[in-house]
């Protein structure tokens, strides 16, 4: 895989060099409320324009239909680019259309661009071959040199994640390579103790890398949503929590084969309960009660661990030699949900371990619960990515990276 900095070393000045990053920033209404991606690409574009580079960054955000949807428009994001460049950056009204054709021709050497939402060309996201071609056909129009840095899109089989590369010279972006870096100390060369811990709300979402985790990691612990599919498969009653019946066979077989293979499955032993899932708008009082984790009331769900629970996760960690999180213990976006999360985090913090956050939902929590980014190891900007590469499946933006 060919880096930037040797392309760098080849000479970019006067190209026009296409980044694909990753945009794909939450926003409220026109607010970006958690800028990570964006700032996470900016080394790669720096380079590349201070190198004389004229740089055309592109980028999905959401899930729009194949269309314009001002609802998903990139514009916020290309203005947050600016701010964090020091520098004007222009923007495309659309993806290959007159505009973006316009605005790439009118760059100067140094200078950048952001074209619109890459998602409203039904081309990028398109399962036929053909149709995914003719987009990429187009997007290779407007550039010399491709450089792929949008890690949270590589597990996607996309226009411009991997068609685009086979049609220009090509090469990995600062954030590919770290990201990929770190990844490897997870799967090739791990120092042990090796502990997981994995929450969010679907157990479907985490089946394959619990599969391969079982391979590899110590000890893993279970927290979030996906905890109570859990406790249902250890026989337990878990109210009206987020369960997933036809998981339960899969995860009893997980918890076997841990038994057998000496990996350590930790599920909470106290959760926060309530009848009412909270107001996540208001951040309203929701007034939870902490139950033993086998005792969770038919009529109530469990919304976050309990203190014990906590304490519990912390020694567990405390031990590690790497650790990789991903996916929240609670409902952390509500205040009176947010202390399993933050437990974890925090334990984290406190432990020498190489720690890894695995994107997503995680990586958010971190940011928006006070931590400073550099008391982890890494914090991941994909977490579909992250996971997907951890089962050790192909990512196809990866694979096409490669010469």
């Amino acid at each position: 895989m060919k880096t930037i900095d040797e392309l760098l070393a080849e000479g970019v000045s006067g190209k026009r060099v296409f980044v694909r990053a990753d945009l794909n920033v939450p926003l409220d209404g026109t607010t970006i409320t958690d800028d990570g991606r964006i700032r996470a690409v900016v080394p790669t574009v720096k380079a590349l324009a201070d190198a004389g580079a004229r740089v055309v960054v592109a980028s999905h955000l959401g899930r729009p239909k194949g269309a314009p949807d001002p609802a998903f428009s990139l514009a916020p994001a290309a203005a947050r680019l600016g701010e964090l460049l020091g520098a004007e950056v222009a923007f495309a009204t659309d993806t290959v259309g007159e505009s973006a054709t316009a605005t790439v021709a009118g760059l100067a050497d140094g200078r950048v661009a952001v074209i619109e939402n890459l998602r409203f060309n039904a081309g990028e996201t398109s399962k036929d071959d053909a149709e995914r071609g003719a987009f990429a056909d187009r997007l290779a129009a407007l550039a010399d040199v491709y450089v792929g840095d949008g890690f949270g899109a590589v597990h996607r089989k996309h226009a411009s994640v991997y068609d685009l590369p086979a049609r220009l010279p090509h090469a990995a972006g600062y954030l590919i390579a770290t990201e990929v870096g770190v990844l490897r100390k997870l799967t090739d060369d791990v120092q042990r103790p090796y502990v997981v811990a994995l929450g969010g709300a679907k157990v479907s979402d985490k089946l394959g890398v619990i599969d391969h985790l079982l391979e590899k990691a110590d000890r893993i612990l279970i927290g979030g949503g996906m905890a109570y599919t859990f406790l249902k498969a250890q026989g337990h009653e878990v109210g009206i929590s987020l369960l997933q019946e036809d998981q339960v066979p899969a995860v009893q077989d997980y918890l076997k084969r841990a038994e057998e293979r000496g990996v350590e499955f930790v599920l909470p032993v106290d959760v926060l309960v309530s009848a009412e899932f909270p107001d996540l708008k208001t951040k309203a009082p929701a007034h939870p009660t902490t139950v033993a984790a086998n005792a969770i009331p038919a009529d109530e769900e469990g919304l976050d661990i309990g203190p014990e629970t906590r304490k519990l996760y912390a020694s567990k960690l405390a031990d590690a030699a790497t650790v990789f999180w991903n996916g929240p213990m609670g409902v952390f976006e509500h205040p009176d949900y947010a202390e399993g999360t933050k437990a974890v985090a925090q334990a984290l913090v406190d432990s020498p371990a190489f720690t890894v956050v695995g994107g997503g939902d995680s990586a958010a929590a971190v940011r928006i619960l006070g931590f400073d980014e550099k008391a982890f190891g890494h914090i991941s900007t994909g977490g579909g990515a992250s996971l997907e590469y951890l089962e050790g499946k192909t990512l196809p933006g990866l694979a096409a990276l490669e010469d």
